[in-house]
């Protein structure tokens, strides 16, 4: 993702179900960068049983030094959850005109991909009135949190 004619790679992390996990900006793709990342993740969530990742070889170290026992599947079709995931970033990133700096696309990637989890429940796996119910449900949620923040 350019940025002021710099590009800058984003990393994001995801469960098995598709939410979002963290998201990082950085200007590299390297070893340190994918260290960096997968420490920040490991400390927050603790060891994954099984890592998915692009055939880049930077991440190959990393992952066998900071978790040892995690499956690391390298392989082009494996991680299409992970690239289906940039899809509403690249579209909110087309409404509002680019970013102008990094920090301000991790702030709002941060925020966006933590909201869009409570209004976006898996519709496929729900019955019509599932869904219904957990979209009302969301928007009870997000009524409380404004509440809050409001008084």
């Amino acid at each position: 993702m350019p940025i002021n004619g710099v590009r800058y790679w984003l990393w994001r992390a995801i469960d098995a179900n598709g939410d979002v996990l963290d998201i990082l900006v950085q200007p590299r793709r390297n070893a340190k960068a994918a260290r960096r990342f997968l420490k920040r993740l490991i400390s927050q969530f603790g060891y994954p049983r099984v890592l998915i990742t692009d055939k880049l070889r930077s991440y190959f170290k990393p992952i066998h030094n900071l978790a040892p026992g995690a499956d690391h599947r390298a392989h082009k079709g494996l991680n299409n959850k992970i690239e289906g995931s940039h899809r509403p970033t690249r579209r909110r990133e087309k409404i509002l005109g680019r970013f102008k700096s990094p920090r301000q696309a991790q702030r709002f990637l941060a925020a966006h991909d933590q909201i869009s989890i409570i209004f976006r429940p898996r519709r496929y796996r729900l019955s019509t009135t599932s869904y219904r119910h957990a979209r009302v449900d969301a928007f009870d949620l997000w009524d409380g949190y404004t509440a809050e923040m409001t008084a």
